[in-house]
């Protein structure tokens, strides 16, 4: 089966397209070498896959055609105990991390021009 049939089906990825792109850029690998969207995928493999969830590393334990339920996908592959632990302390460094409000551009709305005389003691 197609590696990027196997991430789409394995629910990694939203479309295949998109396993495929991922693919490409060299963000999935393959018993340690960047996999081209149409390299096999065997029951044994190990992968590494890097997406907007995290970085996985995992074994494939079956192959699917079609995409399913998240709890049929979830039993396509398993996530080694190494993979797991630095994602969730990933994870929670970045929850920890402060988060900064982005300034608004260009002129202060009338909302913002209130908050700005409360400030400073006016009105």
């Amino acid at each position: 089966m197609r590696i990027d049939k196997w991430l789409w089906a394995a629910r990694f990825f939203k479309t295949r397209s998109l396993a495929a792109r991922a693919c490409e850029l060299g963000r999935i690998d393959s018993k340690g070498q960047p996999a081209k969207p149409a390299r096999e995928v065997r029951v044994g493999d190990m992968l590494r896959v890097k997406n907007d969830s995290g970085d996985f590393q995992v074994e494939v334990l079956g192959v699917s055609e079609m995409r399913g339920p998240a709890a049929v996908a979830q039993t396509l592959y398993r996530e080694t105990e190494a993979s797991r632990e630095l994602r969730l302390r990933l994870a929670e460094e970045r929850k920890a991390m402060p988060h900064f409000e982005t300034f608004r551009e260009g002129r202060p709305s009338k909302r913002d021009r209130r908050k700005i005389a409360r400030l400073r003691g006016r009105a």
